[in-house]
């Protein structure tokens, strides 16, 4: 099979398309013909050797699928021609192996591109404005990088939630994204005060940020929340950690929480249940849908890891695999 090869760690464009053995499923296990897969900023961490975790090179990076199953491996609840999607290692690929833990169905009228998208974008917004952030009905919710692929995520669940969602984000283009998909207010953090646009927009009254950039916005988000709200860390897409002056926390009595989507399932075992059947609800009922703003071929992976490292993508980056 054809599959994408990081050989060293380094920028996207290292990587090369190589023929490799085929995978054999285990037992638990499907094999999965792969229609289409999800590129995540985390991915391009890997790449570069900077993620949390270390892969040792070579490897195929990736790790949200959908696609055919053609194997199974022994005790698999799973039968060849079924299409399934769900989150692994090695996604760029022809063929890719899923735990049967991880896998499900995918819904009727729902296409590979859209299940390959909804994973874990959609868990880690909704965990975080589930579970940790407990937000209901009528909660001012700050959203930055409101048009990437978390932050996409977070306004469409916070509106489904009943929340009213502040989008901030860095382009016209992408707060008209934000509007369509149902945020009342948006702010443009690199030609406005972030800080007193909250406060002004939300009358004062924000109750949760949901942060998965990081860099120079987290402080000025932070500052304008509401006494005794939340900021909720989910991610460094903008390239450095922020280091928050902790007398802001005493003063205005605001909780910091963070939230990986990695160690959530085992650190929260009863609320990530009742979340995934939630949003597994809203996923087969149509109520919710990834945006898919940009396609790329298997052969041009690379390119769009590039595309989504340079914070281009609106929503989320699909690779179009067969």
């Amino acid at each position: 099979m054809r599959a994408i090869v990081c050989n060293a760690y380094g920028p996207p464009e290292d990587l090369v398309l190589a023929d490799v053995a085929d995978p054999v499923p285990g037992p638990g296990q499907v094999l999965v013909r792969v229609h289409a897969a999800a590129v995540n900023f985390p991915d391009v961490l890997f790449v570069a050797g900077k993620y949390q975790i270390r892969i040792p090179p070579p490897f195929t990076p990736g790790n949200e699928v959908a696609g055919e199953v053609v194997a199974t491996g022994q005790g698999a609840a799973f039968t060849p021609g079924q299409r399934v999607f769900g989150t692994t290692f090695g996604a760029f690929a022809e063929l890719v192996l899923l735990d049967e833990a991880t896998a499900a169905l995918v819904p009727d009228g729902v296409d590979f591109g859209s299940a390959a998208a909804f994973g874990v974008t959609y868990r880690t917004a909704y965990h975080a404005l589930r579970s940790v952030a407990q937000v209901a009905a009528g909660d001012w919710v700050v959203v930055l990088g409101a048009a990437g692929g978390v932050g996409l995520a977070a306004v469409d669940l916070a509106v489904a939630l009943g929340a009213r969602v502040l989008a901030a984000a860095s382009s016209p283009e992408k707060l008209q994204l934000c509007r369509e998909r149902g945020a009342q207010a948006t702010v443009d953090y690199d030609t406005e005060d972030l800080k007193l646009r909250i406060r002004e927009l939300t009358g004062d009254n924000a109750r949760v940020v949901l942060d998965p950039v990081g860099g120079s916005y987290a402080e000025p988000a932070l500052r304008g929340l509401a006494r005794g709200g939340m900021f909720v860390t989910l991610g460094y897409a903008a390239g450095a950690i922020p280091a928050i002056p902790l007398n802001l926390i005493l003063l205005k009595d605001i909780t910091v929480r963070g939230m990986e989507i990695r160690t959530f399932m085992g650190d929260y075992p009863e609320e990530c249940a009742r979340d995934l059947a939630e949003l597994s609800e809203l996923f087969a009922d149509g109520r919710i849908r990834p945006y898919i703003g940009a396609r790329f071929p298997l052969a041009q992976t690379a390119a769009a890891l590039r595309y989504v490292a340079d914070r281009k993508v609106l929503g989320k980056v699909i690779i179009d695999v067969t």
